[in-house]
This record gives C-alpha cells, structure tokens and sequence, in this order.
C-alpha cells in the first residue's frame, strides 16, 4: 500500500480524551492493506464513520505486519476489530484458494513424459 496516510485529526465521534486512553490493537499482514482499506486508505474514513471509530496504522519494523490501531468507545473498538479480523481472514483464505487453484493449474500442465 505504498505509504500510510498520516492523522491530523479526531472524527466528531470519537470523545477526547475517554476514547483515546486504551486502544484496540491488531495485526494485519501488510500485504492485505490494500485489500482491506483500498488503495492509498482510501476506504480508511467510510470503514471510521459506519463503525464510529478511528483508525491508525503502523507499519512494524522488520515484520511484515502491520499494527492496526482502532480507537473509540469500548462497544465499537470491539465491533470494528472483529471486522477487520474478520475481513483479513477472508482476504486471507481466498489468496490461500487461489494459490491452490494455481498450483493445481500449474501441475495439469506439466509435461508428461511421453512429451519430453
């Protein structure tokens, strides 16, 4: 996802500073960014308003991992966290499916040995 966007400021529905004392905190392989936020993050601020939220990235130094900060009101960081979780285990296992089905895909088209 290139780099992360920056926060410059709090969305009106998250109440400073009650919300802010203890985030939610979550790993997300950084290859699926993308797919979860869209490019650039930018799905960041819808994913933020539906689940009243607010959202920071981190990306972990010598991981590939990066750190999901989900900031808000106990009810709605809890919400929004399992839907991350659970939207990156979909991402997840469909790439998992597809490198199956292109592994079986490359295995039918190896040579048999009569072609040799």
């Amino acid at each position: 996802m290139g780099t992360l966007p920056v926060r410059k400021d709090i969305p009106p529905w998250v109440k400073a500073p009650e919300d802010l004392k203890d985030p939610e905190v979550l790993q997300v392989q950084t290859q699926l960014l993308e797919a979860l936020f869209g490019p650039a993050g930018s799905r960041i601020p819808y994913i933020e308003q539906v689940s009243k939220v607010m959202l920071e990235l981190k990306v972990l130094e010598s991981s590939d991992l990066t750190e999901v900060v989900v900031y808000g009101s106990y009810l709605h960081k809890l919400r929004a966290r399992w839907m991350l979780q659970s939207m990156a285990e979909w991402h997840r296992q469909r790439q998992e499916r597809g490198m199956l089905k292109l592994e079986d895909a490359m295995k039918a088209l190896e040579l048999g040995p009569w072609m040799k």
